[in-house]
C-alpha cells in the first residue's frame, strides 16, 4: 500500500501530507485515519505509548468519544527526507459541556511508501469559554480552505 506524497519530501509535499493529515482527523473516522499509518506504526501521544493499527483505532475511538465536536488545524513547522514537525491546535467539549483548546507539536517519520511509522505528539489542553472558540466549520469534516491556518491564529 502507497499513501502519497512520498518521502522525500519537498516544502510542497510536506504541506501535503500535513493538510492531508489534518482532513483525515477530522473525519472522526479512526478506521480511515489508521490506514496513513504503517501496519506496526509507534505512536507516544502525551503519556501514552502504542504499537499497531488495531491500537490506532482503539485509542482513536476512546479519544473522539472523549473529545467531542473535534475540530483541528495543523500546520508545517519542518521537514527533511522522510521526516515532518508539525505544530497544531484543536477545539473539543468533553461531556459536561466544558469546552478546551489543545495546543501541540508533533514529530512524524515515514517509510518509503508515505505511511507514517513513527508519530511523537507532546500536547497541552487549555480550559475555554465557549464564546471564545476559534473553530466553527460543520464538524466532522475538512477545514474549509476560507479559515486560515496557525499563522493566522493567535495562542
Amino acid at each position: 500500500m502507497s499513501r502519497p506524497p512520498l518521502p522525500p519530501f519537498t516544502r510542497e509535499t510536506a504541506a501535503q501530507k500535513v493538510r492531508g493529515g489534518e482532513d483525515g482527523w477530522n473525519s472522526r473516522d479512526p478506521v480511515k485515519v489508521s490506514l496513513a499509518y504503517s501496519e506496526d506504526s509507534v505512536w507516544r501521544n502525551r503519556s501514552e505509548f502504542l504499537q499497531g493499527r488495531a491500537a490506532i483505532v482503539e485509542f482513536l475511538t476512546r479519544k473522539w468519544a472523549k473529545e467531542q465536536d473535534y475540530r483541528l488545524i495543523k500546520d508545517l513547522w519542518a521537514f527533511h527526507d522522510n521526516r515532518i514537525a508539525v505544530r497544531f491546535q484543536y477545539e473539543w467539549h468533553d461531556t459536561s459541556g466544558q469546552w478546551h483548546r489543545s495546543y501541540g507539536n508533533e514529530q512524524w517519520e515515514f517509510d518509503e511508501h508515505g505511511l507514517m511509522r513513527r508519530r511523537e505528539a507532546s500536547i497541552n489542553d487549555v480550559v475555554i469559554a465557549e464564546k471564545d472558540r476559534r473553530f466553527h466549520w460543520s464538524a466532522p469534516g475538512p477545514r474549509p480552505a476560507d479559515v486560515p491556518g496557525l499563522d493566522d491564529q493567535p495562542f
